[in-house]
């Protein structure tokens, strides 16, 4: 067989320019549809690269929201419950004394001693209203004299609370010194003076020990 002479079996030309055009076919076609697909319109409320949801699945999802709110109304009805129960285990504990349940500026040994030594001794101060009661009364007589004496007790009631306010917040000061040389006194002494004013039977919370008695 010469060089110039033709192969016994020719391949037709027409064979391979017909594949490569097949292939570029298909590659135009999926081109086309990945065009096509990124054109369609999206559902806003559906996720970036996620199908749109069907109409059942919006209604479920309206519902776990509605269902979420109604949660959230419970959670702050439960919150209302819990407090009024704190409130009211708070009111008890003021009543009997438990340290678990008592206001902050109430709890602690320091405050319960400085109640106690306020309830054990009697003072001056806790009869401060009924004695103003009184010189209120006086002083609303039309008797000069009347007028004058109550004006006159006023003065020896004003002078006596004040230095049995004095004496009450120095030993008491002492004594704490004595119990609780390492805890935290601050505002104990205030706090004791301001029970003083109270009568017996109005303070909170109740006092634990009887009059005479050494806390």
């Amino acid at each position: 067989m010469g060089l110039g002479s033709n192969p016994a079996h020719p391949v037709p030309l027409g064979f391979v320019f017909r594949s490569r055009a097949t292939k570029d076919e298909k590659v135009t076609v999926a081109d086309k549809a990945q065009v096509t697909d990124s054109k369609q319109p999206r559902d806003p409320q559906a996720p970036k690269g996620r199908p749109t949801p069907k109409r059942s699945e919006a209604q479920s999802q309206r519902r776990s929201v509605a269902n979420t709110q109604m949660t959230r109304k419970e959670a702050a009805k439960r919150q209302r419950e819990e407090r009024r129960a704190a409130l009211e285990r708070q009111r008890q504990a003021l009543a009997g004394g438990d340290e678990r349940y008592l206001p902050a500026r109430d709890k602690g040994p320091v405050r319960r001693f400085a109640r106690d030594f306020v309830d054990s001794r009697f003072n001056i101060a806790e009869f401060f209203l009924p004695m103003a009661v009184v010189i209120l009364v006086l002083s609303m007589v039309r008797v000069p004299a009347l007028q004058n004496i109550a004006l006159l007790l006023w003065l020896v009631v004003i002078v006596l609370i004040v230095l049995d306010s004095f004496v009450t917040g120095f030993r008491l000061k002492k004594r704490l010194a004595e119990r609780f040389p390492d805890d935290n006194k601050r505002g104990a002494v205030a706090y004791a003076l301001m029970r003083s004013l109270q009568m017996r039977r109005l303070r909170l919370p109740k006092p634990q020990v009887k009059r005479g008695e050494r806390p």
